[in-house]
């Protein structure tokens, strides 16, 4: 006599393997990268400032204290305070929330368009793939700051704008990393039998192609979240980031730059500080994932 079982019952327990899964996945990740595990750990921990902002601040970031400008780090203000009396403490928590906001923006769209331009270039070859990758060596040729001051220069320097500005000199370094994977990829049996099937090129592309570039794009995203940060810190101590009143790391540094690096040191100090942990920390986890997903690079 056949016994049946529930489907709830059935579906419960492919969810408890699943998420076994993925819990050896880390464990294991964990053990053999510890640098990157570390990486991901501030990165997460970043996360978690950004998002409860709000709740840990212990002052507004915008508001203004003449009565207490310059003031050194104590029980009242653990960071000190900047020019305006502002808590340094505070506006580095917020200013998390730009760092975040312009990295995996940035980061995302442009390693995004960067994979789907770097298929779609592999995939057709011939004149589309000869145009399209000398229009990418001509937006490679400029360095990454020049062509973000450029865009900002023609965008402007709104918070959005400066997100697009940073993600369009990633577009063409994403491209040519994903179009040397799909290269191999496009000849395959399955892409081959794909277009015998008669489906689109659209289709194959995003259904066939893509998935199969899913690591070096995962090391592109990872790889550019550092470079967005720090780029974003440095237009904003250029002047041509976000502006004030706003919280950021890099305008944070240029308010401390000249003025005040003798007198309040502490103004400088801990927003480079903030600057470097999380642009470290991404790198750490990039390069362990990077070392985790290519099987070249793994260690046996």
């Amino acid at each position: 006599m056949a016994i049946r079982v529930p489907l709830d019952t059935t579906v419960e327990a492919a969810r408890a393997e699943h998420r076994r899964g993925w819990m050896t996945v880390a464990l294991a990740f964990c053990r053999r990268r510890s640098l990157g595990a570390a990486g991901a750990v501030v990165v997460l921990l970043m996360i978690a400032v950004g998002l409860t902002a709000t709740l840990i601040a212990p002052y507004d970031p915008l508001a203004v204290d003449f009565g207490g400008m310059l003031a050194r780090p104590s029980a009242d203000h653990w960071l000190g305070t900047d020019a305006f009396g502002r808590d340094v403490l505070s506006r580095l928590i917020y200013g998390s929330r730009t760092a975040l906001m312009v990295g995996f923006g940035a980061a995302f769209f442009g390693a995004t368009a960067g994979a789907i331009l770097g298929v779609g270039s592999a995939y057709f070859g011939g004149r589309v793939d000869l145009y399209l990758q000398r229009l990418m060596d001509v937006f490679i040729s400029f360095p990454l700051i020049i062509l973000a001051l450029a865009m900002v220069a023609i965008l402007g320097n709104s918070l959005p704008n400066v997100i697009t500005a940073i993600t369009i000199p990633m577009i063409p370094r994403c491209a040519l990393v994903i179009r040397s994977s799909a290269l191999s990829i496009r000849d395959m049996p399955y892409v081959d039998a794909a277009r015998t099937s008669g489906f689109g090129h659209a289709r194959i592309i995003l259904r066939h192609m893509l998935p199969n570039v899913m690591a070096p794009y995962l090391i592109m995203l990872t790889a550019f979240l550092g470079q967005a940060i720090l780029l974003e810190a440095s237009l904003s101590f250029l002047g041509l980031g976000v502006q004030e009143p706003v919280a950021a790391w890099g305008l944070m540094l240029r308010g401390a730059a000249v003025d005040f690096a003798e007198t309040a040191p502490w103004m400088a100090i801990f927003p480079g500080l903030a600057i470097s942990l999380a642009v470290f920390a991404f790198n750490l986890f990039g390069d362990s994932l990077r070392d985790a997903l290519d099987p070249r690079l793994r260690v046996l």
